[in-house]
């Protein structure tokens, strides 16, 4: 099936106008807790957000493909214990293995040189002043404005966790290969429901996915069936052609291939007509289009791309609220990658 790509411009365009009618309400809503809000550095540090902007942006003209990385460390460091940027965390007092070094992130985390860039140029102007929380949630925005979504208001005042295992990371975050009744439950657990689930998933219509994590459902998915039956036959031969059936285990990094194979640098609704063509390219995502909790959602947003940005905003904003440390909670990070060694006395509020 021929699918028109859409111009950018144009996108951009449509999008911009639902920014600005709806959007700033959701980020600036009322009753939403946690002590966030809007221009929480307006007095104290008036141009971050121009600063995070100029340096994704430099980042990004080098590395086209930055967007989903800097989306993806966002939605990994939220879902483990909330957006505290224990993600970033080198060590923590307790010696365990950090974050960053599980199994859910391990050799595929990026982006992490371009928080270490903002946070250096941010001490300078700023001194002590805005929490790499706070950080990896405008440089998330970036990301997403910069692959054709609106530039939405972020509600910031989060500080920075002292701690980080590598063992939450593993048992939090939705794999690839997990049923998708259990990553249902992995949402529930922190009050999303299943059209958030379906929302957010979107985000899989940017960036790339190691052949490791779907080599199987094109090689061996279950006995004499060598190929999953919910992958669209030509899509599988393209993928095949792409994913060799046995990649050596040190070049895992440099066989890959998009998650979207239409527009797979643009966020958009491409991805659920992608699921209705039964090209999905992991199984849990296939599995949205088939669920009858969900194949309903993966409809409504398929049919209308406007519909699907305005949700996902909205689904940003309230991830980017997901149990964060406020006021005299945590500390703010002279170095996003260590914990401060002298106890931080600084509030922001």
């Amino acid at each position: 099936m021929e699918i028109c790509h859409r111009p950018i411009a144009a996108i951009i365009l449509i999008f911009t106008l639902f920014a600005n009618i709806i959007l700033p309400s959701e980020a600036r809503g009322q009753g939403l807790g946690n002590d966030l809000h809007v221009g929480f550095y307006s007095k104290t540090c008036p141009q971050v957000e121009d600063i995070v902007s100029d340096v994704v942006k430099r980042f990004q003209a080098q590395d086209p493909k930055l967007p989903p990385a800097l989306l993806r460390l966002f939605f990994h460091d939220c879902f483990v214990k909330g957006c505290d940027a224990s993600i970033l965390l080198d060590a923590t007092p307790s010696g365990q293995p950090v974050e960053k070094l599980s199994e859910a992130n391990g050799k595929t985390l990026r982006g992490l040189e371009v928080i270490d860039e903002i946070k250096a140029e941010l001490e300078k102007s700023c001194p002590r002043t805005v929490s790499c929380a706070d950080i990896i949630a405008y440089a998330a925005r970036e990301a997403v404005a910069l692959a054709g979504l609106p530039r939405h208001d972020v509600p910031a005042g989060r500080r920075d966790s002292t701690t980080s295992r590598a063992t939450d990371a593993d048992v939090s975050l939705p794999t690839p290969t997990m049923p998708l009744q259990q990553i249902i439950g992995i949402f529930n657990q922190r009050n999303f429901s299943l059209e958030d689930i379906v929302v957010m998933s979107g985000a899989h219509s940017i960036g790339e996915s190691q052949c490791n994590q779907v080599n199987r459902r094109i090689y061996t998915f279950a006995p004499n069936v060598p190929r999953d039956p919910a992958l669209d036959p030509a899509y599988a031969d393209e993928l095949a052609q792409k994913c060799p059936a046995q990649v050596p285990p040190d070049q895992e990094l440099n066989f890959k291939v998009n998650l979207d194979p239409v527009t797979p640098e643009v966020l958009d609704n491409q991805y659920y007509l992608n699921l209705q063509q039964k090209k999905g390219l992991f199984r849990s995502d296939q599995a949205l289009a088939t669920d009858p909790g969900t194949q309903e959602i993966v409809n409504q947003m398929a049919a209308s791309n406007e519909a699907w940005t305005k949700r996902f905003i909205k689904n940003m904003i309230k991830m980017g609220r997901s149990q964060v440390l406020t006021r005299d909670e945590g500390e703010i990070r002279l170095n996003c990658r260590e914990f401060n060694k002298e106890p931080d006395r600084i509030d922001n509020a």
